[in-house]
């Protein structure tokens, strides 16, 4: 029986819908691209490889930081709108589920935005841990000016990110908002020039991140997720009960110990 099961799992991955995935394995990144020129869009099958792919690297000992980016110069222009139409009733009800797997994965998870982050692909960045968008990058939602509204999760975290007013003025109007805008609001991690400054700051935070305990990194990346709904004595709760389970770690005393040796830290995620 774990075969069969096994097998649809492999299907689901075997032929990429519009999709790349490159490894490095000396900087320890895994890469998921946006391919399908000239836009990217993200067709109804992608999202559930998106999902799968996510969950597969964060199983991957090889990857320490999973990034997502568009291929060409260009993030997405959102989804495959004309055959979301074939699609039958109930079948696109979850689709936050999947594109809230960045959310959900114990590793750290980098979007990097380019020239568009529309529609599912905004969905999708607003999932990851980390947005950094290039100073000419416009972000929308912008399912209103077609008959529909977001359905992989848009509307909720936006409001939760930067509040009912601007949600409002963003998603209502499906207003295209520039990359410093979205900063200044909070829906953006960090501007950069255009080019290879993303290479380079992508780099950049995933050598900080790799050269960080995992273990740390995945425990705080959902003590600082549960925040959001959790009350506050709740959260002090979750807070400390995560404290209480690394002081017991050995990268906790690999960590301490490398401090006061003053040299660096070898963390093993244990």
């Amino acid at each position: 029986m774990h075969e069969r099961y096994s097998e649809r799992r492999a299907a689901e991955i075997r032929e990429l819908d519009g999709l790349r995935l490159e490894i490095n394995e000396a900087k320890r990144i895994g890469t998921i691209i946006l391919d399908r020129p000239p836009l990217n869009i993200v067709s109804y099958q992608a999202r559930d490889q998106l999902r799968v792919l996510i969950e597969e690297l964060g199983r991957d000992p090889r990857v320490g930081v999973i990034v997502i980016r568009g291929a060409n110069g260009v993030y997405t222009s959102g989804g495959d709108v004309r055959g979301f139409l074939s699609v039958p009733r109930d079948g696109m009800s979850n689709l936050a589920w999947n594109i809230a797997a960045p959310e959900r994965c114990p590793k750290p998870v980098i979007c990097a935005m380019e020239k568009y982050a529309f529609g599912v692909g905004l969905e999708l960045a607003l999932a990851c841990d980390f947005r950094i968008a290039t100073r000419d990058t416009l972000l929308a939602l912008p399912e209103a000016t077609i008959g529909m509204i977001p359905g992989s999760g848009g509307s909720q975290r936006v409001v939760r990110l930067v509040g009912l007013t601007r949600a409002k003025d963003m998603v209502l109007l499906g207003r295209r908002i520039p990359a410093a805008e979205a900063h200044q609001w909070g829906l953006i991690t960090e501007v950069v020039e255009n080019g290879e400054a993303l290479n380079q700051t992508i780099e950049s935070y995933a050598a900080r991140l790799n050269g960080m305990s995992p273990l740390v990194l995945s425990t705080l990346k959902r003590v600082l997720d549960s925040a959001e709904d959790a009350s506050l004595p709740a959260g002090f709760e979750i807070e400390g009960q995560a404290y209480e389970k690394l002081r017991d770690s050995a990268d906790y005393k690999e960590g301490v110990e490398a401090f006061f040796e003053k040299r660096k830290a070898n963390y093993t995620g244990k």
